[in-house]
């Protein structure tokens, strides 16, 4: 028999992320150039990987109704993998259940195929919409914990985006585009490459930023400005937050000699600071942009993630250090962006096993972290100057709490309108914070506040 490399590529970073906490986005690509899976194979090993794992919730609620015994861990791993088959892909039941029964007959022994035979053959007999009602609490009694398993969330992430929405009249869509497999989104860095030259090596130009474009297949690595670090993979949000930052006027009364002086706080991996080191060194464009000649220092607490950094950036001065313990005087900086370390909630379509992941109770500790690193940021930049807080997370406990927390315990800050500094977007909230979402803007869940720093 043939063997069927690409599900069982897929099975086995299915078990490495159960069994090892590896993972997807890291060992997939590995997997696949290790074994020399390419074109549909490498397509179709992608979506089982990525599809089951994030449909782990509703999947697993399923395969219980279909048992009366717990699976072991290997076995439940591949009937996920054809639950997603059954119920997500356009697979026919037969090969479906064939190939996940093969599968486990390859790598578990044939006691166990029999057994995932006869619950695969359970779970193709509904479709995702028959089984739905079945395994997951009533709509109407229990709308959080509905959405739960309909959707493949944890309910607490649910209940969360439900408070930063506002309302219910969206979550689905929510839900929905998290579930969805994104665009690679490319930056064009300013003066060291354009869309056009993205343009050339296949991508489309973005949506939303100047220098954005989407690659809608294809291996970014292998587009020359990716690999020349000129461009690189950057969420379109992503960028604009940084975009937004150089775009605030400053009171120059106390304004460095020689040019700006710009802080990236917390900067690995690098996508946030190669942008504004190309924005620092050739200036931005536009009526409106930034004209260059200022000075970026980039930060990261960790050395590999520094390193990170500076293998992307060209003018940047990089160092490691705490940005909670400042390796650097107080008041000398124009602009400081703040990405703060965050649950990433946000990006959790691009993560596909993070939201199995992630803990409430990390929520708590990261506030306090959050509070801190705002506050430092703060004491970093003079009077006069700007400080971007971004978060890759919308809840609110991560968001709008943090800010307002810090302004109230300081008399020397003010938020002023984040939106002002992104006409490129709509539908941010109501302000003064920028909020984008999946399904309003099909970027990753981007936080943006944008704080002045009073003159005593």
């Amino acid at each position: 028999m043939p063997r069927d490399e690409a599900r069982i590529a897929a099975f086995d970073v299915i078990r490495a992320v159960d069994e090892r906490d590896a993972y997807a986005n890291l060992l997939l690509p590995r997997i696949l150039r290790d074994r020399g899976i390419r074109g549909r194979d490498a397509a179709l090993a992608t979506e089982l990987a990525y599809g089951t794992l994030r449909g782990l919730g509703t999947y697993d609620a399923i395969i219980e109704t279909c048992t009366d015994r717990a699976p072991d861990p290997d076995v439940r791993d591949a009937l996920r993998l054809g639950a997603h088959q059954l119920l997500r892909m356009r697979v026919p039941p037969h090969a479906a259940v064939g190939t996940t029964v093969d599968l486990v007959r390859l790598r578990v022994g044939p006691g166990p195929a029999k057994f995932a035979n006869a619950v695969l053959r359970r779970i193709a007999s509904r479709t995702i919409e028959e089984w739905v009602p079945i395994v997951a609490p009533d709509a109407a009694t229990d709308p959080v914990g509905h959405l739960a398993v309909a959707h493949a969330h944890p309910r607490w992430i649910v209940s969360a985006f439900r408070d930063a929405l506002g309302g219910d009249a969206e979550l689905p869509g929510l839900l929905d585009a998290d579930n969805a497999r994104p665009l690679v989104t490319l930056v064009a860095r300013p003066g060291r490459s354009s869309v056009k030259e993205l343009e050339e090596a296949g991508a489309t130009p973005g949506r939303y930023s100047p220098y954005a474009a989407y690659l809608r297949e294809g291996d970014p690595g292998q587009i020359e400005a990716v690999a020349d670090t000129r461009a690189a993979v950057q969420d379109e949000a992503s960028q604009l937050v940084a975009l937004a930052l150089t775009r605030v006027p400053l009171d120059d009364a106390d304004a460095a000699a020689g040019g700006e002086r710009w802080l990236d706080m917390c900067a690995g991996p690098g996508g946030k600071a190669g942008l504004l080191d190309a924005i620092a060194t050739y200036g931005a464009g536009g009526p409106a942009g930034f004209p260059g000649g200022a000075r970026l220092l980039a930060a990261d607490v960790q050395f590999h993630r520094a390193r990170l950094v500076w293998q992307t950036t060209r003018r940047a001065d990089v160092i490691t250090a705490d940005g909670t313990e400042p390796a650097w005087r107080p008041g000398v900086f124009d602009r400081v962006m703040l990405d703060a370390p965050c649950t990433g909630l946000g990006a959790l379509r691009r993560r596909p096993e993070a939201r199995w992941r992630r803990d409430p109770s990390a929520i708590a500790e990261l506030g306090r972290l959050q509070r801190r690193l705002l506050g430092a940021a703060l004491d970093a930049v003079r009077p006069g100057g700007v400080v971007a807080y971004v978060t890759c997370s919308p809840h609110l406990a991560e968001t709008r709490v943090v800010v307002g927390d810090v302004l109230a315990r300081r008399g020397d800050a003010e938020q002023l309108d984040a939106r002002a500094y992104l006409p490129e977007a709509d539908g941010l909230g109501d302000g003064p914070h920028a909020q984008f979402w999946p399904h309003r803007h099909g970027t990753d869940a981007m936080f943006l506040a944008i704080l002045r720093k009073r003159r005593p």
